[in-house]
């Protein structure tokens, strides 16, 4: 967030742990339970959970009761449904709530001698440990979302103490409201399509065949080498195409829908050139519809893979005023 700075002047030690140097790390925020209030225990077990009204269908969204009411507005009308018990986060942490006006706020206590400023730079370098935090990070979100409207936050996304997750959630309440509410009973699937590898490039003219028939070998070589050239990239523009019309339809079935970049191969696990990269947040209802568009779109140009249904990761996006990844505030 534009106006939410990091808390540099804190001591890095946790509040609650005064002296042992330990963080807190935030992950999501969800609405609180009955009444707009959480359980006052803190602890994530029976206790302290929100009321169980908000519980998913068999669809695997939130029930009529966990959706966000008409007014939009966390409490009565966009209640949480009953969060997983004995949760555990990055490094084994116990996941806790932190309740304030009406949201929660779920964190876990973390060592600052890996995520205080200054040990985090140097821990993002080390790729197999970032992949271990994503995975802990990921199996909170996705645990919290099964259960009803949640807004993740970005990775590695640490604060000195919980007063300053209140601040947080004092201070942007209107914000997490809002996402929650266009979250709410809805699910977020992923779109990529990919140029098909396979395909042929076009054969070349056959006066410009002809034409070249007193070529010397040099010569031979250099214009079918251009002509291979004009093949790739008559073949990458009609897939290009393509991809448009792909991401448009999805678009106007989609509630939102977000465009991310193509991945690099070695994150999609794919040698093929990727020509959409697209996030879609969804109804319920619409679902099958939305499927089916996929099918009209597979063809000599484009290889569409769907992914999902994922927590709405594309949709809640906070700007929490830290660095690279996160960082301590």
């Amino acid at each position: 967030m534009r106006d939410h700075h990091p808390a540099k002047n804190h001591p890095a030690v946790s509040e609650n742990h005064p002296g042992v140097g330990q963080g807190v790390y935030l992950y999501a925020v969800t609405p609180a339970g009955e009444n707009g209030k959480a359980e006052a225990s803190g602890t994530a077990g029976e206790s302290g959970t929100a009321g169980a009204s908000g519980t998913a269908g068999e669809s695997g969204t939130a029930g009529a009761s966990g959706t966000a009411g008409e007014s939009g507005k966390a409490g009565e009308s966009m209640e949480s449904a009953e969060r997983p018990p004995d949760l555990r986060g990055v490094m084994g942490g116990v996941v806790r709530p932190v309740p304030r006006g009406g949201l929660v706020a779920y964190v876990s206590d973390v060592p600052l001698d890996r995520f205080g400023e200054e040990p985090l730079r140097r821990s993002l370098e080390d790729l197999d440990w970032v992949e271990g935090v994503a995975r802990a990070h990921h199996r909170v979100v996705e645990a919290l979302a099964a259960s009803g409207p949640t807004a993740p936050v970005r990775l590695v996304t640490v604060y000195t103490g919980e007063e300053q997750v209140r601040d947080l959630l004092d201070l942007r309440h209107d914000d997490f409201t809002e996402i929650l509410s266009r979250v709410a009973g809805r699910r977020e699937w992923g779109v990529k399509a990919y140029l098909r590898r396979d395909t042929p490039p076009p054969s070349p003219a056959p006066a410009a065949t002809a034409a070249g028939g007193g070529d010397s070998p040099g010569m031979a070589y250099l214009r079918r080498k251009k002509e291979s050239l004009r093949g790739r990239e008559d073949l990458w523009r009609a897939a290009a195409e393509r991809a448009e019309l792909l991401h448009a339809e999805l678009g106007r079935i989609a509630v939102a829908s977000r465009r991310h970049r193509p991945q690099d191969p070695q994150l999609s696990g794919r040698s093929e050139s990727m020509v959409l990269n697209g996030a879609y947040l969804v109804d319920p209802a619409r679902e099958e519809e939305f499927a089916a568009v996929l099918d009209g779109y597979r063809d000599r140009f484009l290889d569409v893979e769907l992914t999902g249904p994922w927590a709405p990761y594309s949709f809640t996006s906070i700007d929490l005023g830290a660095g690279r990844a996160g960082g301590v505030r």
